[in-house]
């Protein structure tokens, strides 16, 4: 079964001396996503929750509404064991069921419907490993109607229970956390190499376990780009928050869609790029 992180030597040098040490370095696999028998393109990612990012993906890119649409889904994590989702029978776990070498590396989707219509144009993004989406970055969407308030302290308690449950960052550096967030106290978080998966994963896990994203706070380690306020826009998230930086195109698109975009959130600082209504300062 594929690990998270490998661990692998190499030379540390502190200014002054070179040690060799041998320390965890955080992995990155490619995953062949199918749909209805057909291959719709390959995942970089770290291979920890690859059903929930196959998931997030899907309903992201508008080619599932839910999980009613799927009748059976399948990752092929070696030769004997493979991560069923099946819900007409509540199964969502890893079984041993036998494969052939040739399926390992795969996510088998099956659909109850076919899959809509898409543009053929893949939009290949900046995320990192080279995000890809099917989806119209300056597509018009209405405004997100949300009555969400959060304060400065929030924001900043947030991001440092963010940081403190980043396991795999710790451990290696080189990875992306984020987290969906109500109130004070983070509902699902995921961690990998690329920070728009670490949004697919959290969409995918919301989509099995029955969790609302509307009117949530999600936040990220991640720099926001197009992709990244894009699937928060999905998600109907009213606030996005980040350690780093958002790009000029998602400061617009934020403001377009009336959402609060705020960057830079390293305690007790952060900068807020719009809907600065939404923050009590006090």
């Amino acid at each position: 079964m594929p690990e998270p992180l490998l661990e692998l030597d190499y030379l540390d040098y502190d200014g002054s001396r070179v040690t060799k040490v041998r320390r965890p370095v955080i992995a990155e696999t490619p995953w062949v996503l199918y749909v209805d028998r057909h291959e719709l393109l390959t995942f970089m990612c770290s291979p920890v929750r690859l059903h929930c990012l196959a998931l997030g993906f899907l309903v992201s890119e508008g080619l599932i509404d839910g999980l009613e649409d799927v009748y059976q889904l399948k990752v092929y994590l070696d030769q004997d064991r493979v991560w069923m989702v099946y819900p007409d029978a509540g199964v969502n776990e890893l079984l041993p069921i036998p494969a052939c070498e040739e399926a390992v590396g795969a996510i088998d989707v099956r659909l109850r419907r076919p899959v809509p219509n898409q543009s053929p144009r893949r939009v290949l993004t900046s995320g990192c490993g080279g995000g890809i989406t099917f989806d119209d970055l300056h597509d018009d969407r209405p405004a997100l109607s949300s009555s969400l308030r959060v304060s400065a302290k929030q924001i900043t308690g947030l991001m440092r229970e963010l940081d403190y449950h980043a396991t795999l960052y710790r451990q290696s550096r080189g990875v992306h956390t984020s987290a969906l967030a109500e109130g004070n106290r983070l509902l699902v978080l995921a961690e990998d190499v690329g920070r728009h998966n670490t949004l697919d994963k959290i969409r995918g896990e919301c989509l099995l376990d029955g969790i609302v994203t509307q009117d949530r706070i999600l936040l990220t380690s991640g720099r926001i780009s197009s992709e990244m306020i894009g699937k928060a826009r999905k998600m109907e998230v009213p606030v996005v928050v980040s350690r780093t930086s958002p790009t000029a195109t998602s400061v617009r698109l934020a403001q377009q869609w009336g959402m609060t975009l705020i960057g830079y959130a390293r305690a007790p600082k952060f900068r807020v790029y719009t809907g600065a209504e939404r923050v009590d300062w006090e």
